[in-house]
């Protein structure tokens, strides 16, 4: 069925956009989930009313439950880990009625907390007299402060932009060239894997596509960064916005595409602004539309934003979106490169990916693979917490000591236990296991972590473990897309669990049973969100067994390890 929705979505095309006609009618009517909506979608796109009220029933910002809703409170691992929320919401409800408060995750004010989003805006530490005049004249700072650094002598995702002229000139250099076979080698040559956490080969994933058969094809840019912690791809499109245009566009002209498509959370009203004033200028020097700077090139790019559902961070769930459909997970095979948006071929990368193509234009692939280390090549972007002295971005070389990097922000201004990398479905690092990693995918891989996209939470000492897990528990139960059960059924168990041997101290959780859900969930989930959150409990069960050994019917022994 779904193949034939994607058929049907691709006629009408992306203009207009099923999904984008679902976030305009909550945005003017408070929720999209009204029977005249849905049946007036349904009956516009040959959808019909089930299928269309499955997609919009979904995702946080369409749904009826946040119709009404004034102010949205950031409950992020960040966030909650800065102990910051309950005060806002206390402040927030001297203001508005419970029922116009809604939660949110994530907003990407990590490195502050106490992040919020109201009329649109996202604000985060603000003063009591702030919150007061922010929330009773509706002026406030929503201006995002945050340190940016970079260890590397020559910055490259960091470096300051020179103008459009400066920085396409090899990007026209590549058009008027007409090399593709070349540029398969220096894409190869480089070493380049997926910033998105997988780190897949970006030269393997590309060359696919371009091999793939089909007069239609789409590059698509998962700008749908909902790991708690993380604001790297939040960066780069306000900050450095033509670095990932650049990237998409190489990646069109290399595979043969002509449409491009960034499908932006909508957490992130910033980057939707700053990305579209980016298209615009673009435009307006002659290096998007039809036959660009006479090479016969046509290219266009295209904003989506998103409507609040995390499992979007996912590939094919994200495409499904785009489509209209409910934001389930796909099967693979067969993978994006083949049946991706509308079932055509499709190249699917995160926004660094697509920032570090610019070096290699540039460097070379040898060039670039000479940054980092053998199988980790070129630069590497953390974002850390509030619980630093100095948070914010760091760029490193991969194989960067993380110690290094922790030392560079000053270090922690508070007692810190652990460390979160890699988003709630990362690994949970104690921190005399800190000086063992170095800022590369083996290395974590080596001692049991995950690297991820890279986004650091600090989980604070007074911070019980198991209110740390069983909001991981939480946060995979509230996200997850629900088309496999391992997943659905897996992550409500452990919340369950956990939340009864909290509130009942005669309950104790027996260890060979969670073992057993967790082995369950790591080996047959569909993706890496029921896949993943094992790793986190395993890591908090093998290094905080003393803390956690009085909530378990017997010690836990368990394997950290995937």
């Amino acid at each position: 069925m779904s193949k034939n929705l994607s058929a049907l979505s691709f006629r009408r095309g992306l203009v207009p956009n099923l999904f984008e006609r679902m976030v305009e009618a909550a945005e003017a009517h408070g929720t999209a989930e009204s029977a005249e909506t849905v049946h007036a979608l349904g009956k516009e796109f040959l959808f019909g009313d089930a299928i269309t009220l499955g997609a919009v029933s979904f995702y946080d910002f369409l749904k009826k439950e946040n119709e009404g809703k004034k102010v949205f409170l950031c409950n992020g691992s960040a966030c909650l880990c800065a102990g910051t929320q309950d005060k806002l919401h206390h402040r927030a409800a001297a203001h508005f009625p419970e029922a116009e408060i809604g939660h949110i995750c994530c907003l990407g004010r990590c490195h502050e907390g106490g992040a919020f989003q109201y009329e649109g805006k996202n604000y985060s530490g603000q003063s009591d007299a702030a919150l007061e005049t922010l929330f009773t004249t509706g002026e406030g700072d929503a201006v995002d402060r945050y340190e940016v650094v970079s260890a590397r002598g020559t910055a490259i995702l960091t470096a300051p932009f020179p103008g459009i002229d400066e920085y396409y000139a090899p990007f026209v250099a590549l058009i008027q060239g007409g090399d593709r076979d070349a540029l398969a080698v220096e894409l190869k040559e480089s070493g380049l894997r997926g910033r998105g956490g997988a780190g897949f080969p970006l030269g393997f994933k590309w060359a696919g596509c371009r091999a793939a058969e089909g007069a239609v094809k789409y590059i698509v840019c998962n700008a749908d960064e909902g790991d708690p912690g993380a604001y790297i791809d939040k960066y780069l499109m306000e900050e450095r916005p033509h670095s990932v245009l650049l990237g998409m566009m190489v990646a069109g002209w290399y595979a043969g595409a002509n449409t491009g498509v960034l499908y932006i959370r909508a957490e992130y009203p910033d980057s939707l602004t700053r990305i579209n004033e980016a298209i615009s200028d673009l435009h307006r020097a002659g290096l998007l539309g039809e036959n660009i700077r006479g090479t016969g090139f046509d290219f266009h790019l295209k904003t989506i934003k998103g409507a609040g559902a995390y499992i979007c961070g996912e590939e094919t769930a994200l495409l499904a979106s785009i489509e209209g459909q409910r934001p389930e997970v796909r099967t693979r095979p067969p993978f994006p490169t083949v049946e991706g948006l509308f079932r055509k071929p499709t190249i699917v990368n995160n926004v660094e990916t697509f920032a570090n193509l610019h070096a290699i234009l540039t460097r070379g692939g040898k060039g670039y693979a000479a940054i980092g280390t053998p199988q980790s090549t070129g630069p590497k972007l953390l974002s850390l917490d509030s619980h630093f002295v100095r948070p914010g971005i760091y760029e490193v070389a991969m194989g960067t000591p993380l110690e290094d990097v922790f030392v560079m922000a000053g270090g922690f201004r508070n007692p810190v236990k652990a460390v979160q990398i890699g988003g709630p479905l990362g690994g949970i690092v104690p921190v005399d296991r800190i000086g063992q990693l170095t800022v590369d995918f083996e290395s974590f891989k080596k001692e049991g972590f995950l690297l991820g996209h890279a986004g650091v939470v600090s989980i604070p000492e007074a911070m019980p473990m198991i209110e740390y897990l069983q909001h991981l528990f939480q946060f995979t139960a509230d996200e997850s897309c629900g088309k496999c059960f391992p997943c659905r059924l897996g992550s409500t168990r452990g919340k369950e669990l956990i939340s009864k041997a909290r509130a009942e101290n005669d309950f104790k959780i027996d260890r060979e049973l969670l073992a057993d859900l967790l082995d369950t969930m790591e080996q047959t989930s569909l993706c890496a969100l029921g896949g993943g959150v094992p790793l986190p409990i395993k890591n908090a069960l093998k290094y905080f067994e003393g803390e956690l050994a009085g909530y378990f019917s017997e010690p836990v022994v368990m394997n950290a390890k995937r």
